[in-house]
């Protein structure tokens, strides 16, 4: 089998947002016995195993459906996805999002020509079902292809873009021994995050198309517009991954400025930004906002020397950031207080 696609679907039958990827899948133009599609359905709610069942009776060898015993999320439809892939390449898509049908052909192809194990490309934000380029994000760079070195590395890390809008031979996924298929976190969001690194560090060769071949669906349901307290300790139990993954793997030292820059982005800059407007959603805001301060200044306590944070982070968030390191609470006052300020302005 050369490739493996891995599709984690939970509740998406709603406006054909399901049908809308599986058809693009199913329509890719690799042979069969050349792709397979496994679907994961996480415990769904809707009739999403049953559509993905359909699909499986229809396109018989090029298509599976699996259905989870238990709700992991993302993380863990993944995971079963990969105990079943035979691929020689590992591909990933969500379920609300969908590709033009020659998408895997073509990366397939660019890693043909050129030996990469890596290929990625553009995608496309849209708000409804279309092949029409909306908001194009360039999801990676041409300075971070080729083989890789330390600098790549060091810029691959930085800006790894989407993982779902990239394919890769699988020992960058699963190592070169496969010692194991529970390669995500389970039950949190923000599970690529958690292992991007490593596999970034795994990867000889990158090869990057600069064409939007992959549609991301934006709507309200999506994880990235969603602000609760799971959500937000989500990002904090990957950002501990991150840190965890550079310390088991033996890189945190080599590439320590680009692992603190992004476990502070990551696990303390976002986050804390996120729950600070949203008092109402947050439960014990205060409390939860001051031990995420004092984990972050343990973990990395000259995190703001970092020239990564001190060129990419606002001034303003910079100076708020500065105030919570010495005073948790004159920090929240003065927050809680310029909100108000331009609450009232409004």
């Amino acid at each position: 089998m050369r490739l493996s696609v891995i599709v984690p679907v939970y509740n998406m039958a709603a406006d054909d947002k399901l049908k809308h990827c599986l058809d693009s899948l199913v329509s890719q133009t690799l042979p069969d016995g050349e792709i397979e599609i496994i679907a994961v359905d996480d415990c769904s709610t809707d009739n999403s195993f049953e559509i993905m069942q359909n699909y499986e009776k229809n396109y018989p060898g090029r298509f599976v459906a699996v259905h989870s015993p238990v709700n992991h999320h993302q993380g863990g439809a993944k995971n079963l996805g990969l105990g079943r892939a035979k691929g020689e390449w590992l591909g990933f898509i969500d379920a609300d999002d969908w590709i033009v049908p020659d998408y895997y052909e073509r990366l397939l192809k660019k890693a043909d020509e050129t030996g990469a194990d890596m290929v990625g490309c553009d995608y496309s934000l849209v708000d409804h079902y279309t092949f029409e380029p909306g908001q194009v994000v360039h999801n990676n760079t041409p300075e971070q292809t080729g083989v890789m070195n330390e600098e790549k590395y060091r810029k691959l890390l930085l800006d790894t873009g989407s993982l779902v809008v990239k394919i890769y031979k699988r020992y960058i996924v699963l190592g070169e021994k496969e010692q194991s298929f529970d390669i995500f976190p389970e039950d949190i969001f923000y599970e690529d995050n958690a292992v991007s690194n490593t596999w970034m560090l795994r990867v000889k060769h990158f090869e990057y198309i600069e064409e939007p071949l992959y549609f991301y669906y934006q709507h309200d349901a999506s994880t990235v517009h969603t602000v609760s307290k799971k959500n937000l300790e989500d990002r904090m139990v990957a950002g501990r991954q991150i840190l965890a993954e550079a310390l088991e793997n033996g890189y945190l030292d080599t590439y320590k400025p680009e692992i603190e820059f992004m476990y502070t982005v990551l696990f303390y800059v976002n986050t804390l930004f996120s729950a600070m407007p949203k008092e109402q959603h947050i439960e014990d805001c205060y409390s939860f906002t001051r031990k995420m301060g004092q984990e972050m200044k343990k973990a990395f306590p000259d995190f703001q020397s970092n020239p990564y944070y001190i060129d990419r982070i606002h001034p303003e968030e910079k100076k708020l950031i500065g105030m919570q390191m010495k005073s948790h609470l004159l920090f929240y006052i003065y927050y809680r207080l310029l909100w108000f300020y331009r609450g009232l302005r409004r």
